[in-house]
């Protein structure tokens, strides 16, 4: 059974053999005549897929959709986990208000208590049959997902017999010399994401199609239209696309990047083409310390001086937003941002499509497609860049200069209805023009930290807040940036000095960020943030760079390493392996690191939602209320300190 990527941040696609419906195609609405099921799996990348009705589809640990036309009943495994109930509801509403009109009924069924659901359940035995006894097992979420990243197919696209074509060339595993310079390619991996590979001897109509052939083919396999689309220059591959390959050779390179199999994954990971063994095996914890290049790295192409054209995505069309708005992001929209820059008298572009984390599904889909057009417009020359809210990378900073300010919601388009609020609260990051950014975060004391700036709006008062960490030109671009922000003046205040109504304002003091560690300067050891998970059978552990809140995994432990101190935190779903494991992993990460870490260095285990601000400090835009729990419950949950322990608390 294939499986399709849904959008993790939105509302995914619904899914017909053959076909998918996505804000790029005409889709017949109000058609009843439909009978379905769809399967819903998956926890990182959830999919769906479309099923042989019958109860033997079914297992304990998915979500699956019994569609009817009129009627969408959504049956809950007993095992099935949250991302799939959740994607199983958006993509039953979607259903329903884009093919249906808004004119049909959704039902839930819990698989656990089908008793309290009789009507229901005779609508899907009236459709599969009697309901046997015992549904298949749960299968892992973790192996789908790495059988599905193994799954890697290449596709030449050409038009040297006379008609443009596009033939499947090779399967895993992938050589560099299958890549042939006249001509381009698509490399599909697995779904998750689509590279689309120009050869510097391609004709020009090859290059000019590749990408509308790469569409084509996103819609022949199923694939929604928000999925990650890359384009990769012949002699500029990025690291992310090599590590694909068994083998990589550049100029000057003796070896390539061939020991490096997963670029950002620093456990050796089950092989993906043998099933996942089930007992679990020793993890070497010295590991952790080869910091392979990571696909992430920023590569400023120069100091941002070039030319920038902005358009926002609206009613699926772009218009050009006002030169004076550059900068000026908004959570719920989309913007295509096209720099041009000159390379020996050769112009050069580069095509960023930032996406607002609370985008419609349709901009989402018109941001992509819009996206092909502007290529085509340039002869496919443009390099694209898909920016998720909050990951930009250093030089989308830099050719704002200074002036980048991220609002978590809301439009910046004419007749939106968003209500302005009372108070925002942005926090300010950066030293020089090139990497500074203001981010919207909860208007909460919580969310403050002393080792930035922030900036406080209200109706009629703005406070420039001066974290006692913050440097000197940290404060002096927070400045520049808050002039532009609020139109003019605005009190400066430092910290430990505010006045009553700048707590007032924030809801009351309450304890925020202000830990010794947070307030150097310059971090001698950059924190690093790793996943721990034993999911597929083995305990694995894997880097996430440029780490944010939402990388946080609910089902999983992760460490967070500041260098004095090693934190644990222990998601809400995680077994007890992992926790085992990982507090194992953590003894052994110090006691092999190749600068001599202090073995007694302090381990903090804390629970979710339950994070001190030692923890939260660094996390760009923190959200305290995304696991709220009551104040007698915090006391429960101080963070415990382990040095030697070999059990983590339950």
């Amino acid at each position: 059974m294939a499986l399709l990527p849904l959008s993790l941040s939105s509302a995914p696609h619904s899914y017909k053999k053959g076909g998918v419906a996505s804000g790029m195609n005409h889709v017949e609405t109000n058609v009843y005549n439909v009978k379905r099921l769809l399967h819903v799996k998956g926890k990182r990348h959830v999919r769906a897929a479309e099923v042989e009705m019958s109860w033997d589809s079914f297992n304990v640990g998915d979500v699956f959709l019994l569609d009817l036309g009129k009627i969408i009943v959504q049956w809950n495994g007993p095992q099935s986990n949250k991302q799939e109930r959740m994607k199983g509801m958006l993509l039953a509403k979607d259903i329903r208000d884009r093919e249906r009109g808004g004119r049909a009924e959704i039902g839930v069924v819990e698989g656990d208590n089908e008793g309290v659901s009789p009507d229901l359940m005779k609508v899907l035995e009236s459709e599969l049959g009697e309901r046997p006894q015992e549904l298949q097992p749960a299968v892992s979420d973790e192996v789908v997902d790495q059988q599905q990243k193994s799954n890697i197919l290449l596709y030449r696209v050409s038009d040297s017999g006379g008609k443009m074509q596009v033939t499947e060339e090779a399967q895993r595993p992938l050589v560099q010399e299958m890549l042939n310079h006249d001509d381009c390619y698509i490399l599909d991996h697995g779904g998750l994401k689509i590279y689309v590979w120009k050869g510097k001897g391609a004709t020009k109509m090859e290059k000019q199609t590749s990408m509308t052939k790469a569409l084509e083919f996103m819609k022949m396999k199923g694939y929604p239209s928000s999925i990650n689309l890359e384009t990769v220059h012949d002699g500029a591959e990025s690291a992310m696309f090599k590590q694909l390959f068994q083998k990589w050779t550049v100029q000057d390179q003796t070896v390539g990047l061939g020991k490096t199999h997963n670029v950002g994954k620093i456990a050796a990971l089950t092989d993906a083409s043998s099933p996942a063994k089930v007992s679990q095996e020793k993890f070497d914890a010295a590991l952790l310390h080869a910091q392979p290049e990571l696909a992430a790295q920023e590569r400023m192409v120069d100091n941002g001086d070039g030319k920038v054209e902005v358009w926002r995505v609206e009613n699926l069309e772009l218009v050009p937003v006002d030169h004076r708005w550059h900068g000026f992001f908004y959570g719920g929209d989309c913007y295509l941002v096209l720099y041009t820059y000159e390379v020996n008298r050769k112009l050069q572009y580069i095509l960023y499509i930032w996406q607002g984390r609370h985008a419609t599904v349709d901009e989402l889909a018109a941001s992509a497609y819009q996206a092909v057009e502007v290529d085509q417009q340039l002869n496919g020359e443009p390099v694209q860049v898909r920016v998720s809210m909050g990951k930009e990378p250093r030089h989308f900073l830099a050719i704002f200069k200074g002036k980048l300010v991220i609002f978590e919601g809301g439009t910046s388009r004419k007749g939106g209805n968003e209500v302005e609020p009372p108070v925002r609260l942005f926090q300010i990051r950066g030293t020089d023009s090139s990497n500074t950014k203001a981010v919207e975060v909860p208007a909460f004391a919580a969310c403050l930290n002393s080792n930035d700036v922030f900036l406080l709006r209200a109706q009629t008062e703005h406070y420039l807040w001066y974290g006692k960490a913050s440097s000197g030109d940290e404060r002096e671009m927070a400045k520049q940036l808050a002039a532009m922000i609020c139109d003019g003046f605005q009190e400066t205040v430092a910290e430990g000095q505010e006045p009553a109504e700048f707590w007032e304002l924030l809801g009351g003091k309450s304890e925020y960020a202000s830990g010794k560690r947070l307030q150097q300067e310059v971090p001698d050891h950059p924190p690093r943030l790793f996943e721990c998970s034993n999911k597929t059978g083995r305990f694995t552990v894997i880097e996430i760079t440029d780490f944010t809140q939402d990388d946080l995994s609910e089902s999983d432990v992760m460490l967070l390493d500041t260098w004095d101190q090693v934190f644990l935190w222990i998601g809400h779903e995680a077994n007890e392996v992992e926790r085992r494991e990982a507090l194992t992993t953590a003894q052994e990460y110090l006691q092999t690191h190749p600068s001599g870490r202090d073995t007694d260095t302090p381990i903090l285990i804390i629970k979710q939602g339950f994070e001190p601000p030692t923890f939260t400090g660094w996390f760009l835009a923190w959200d305290p209320r995304r696991w709220s729990v009551s104040e007698s419950q915090t006391a429960k949950h101080k963070p415990s300190y382990c040095l030697k322990s070999g059990k983590l608390p339950h």
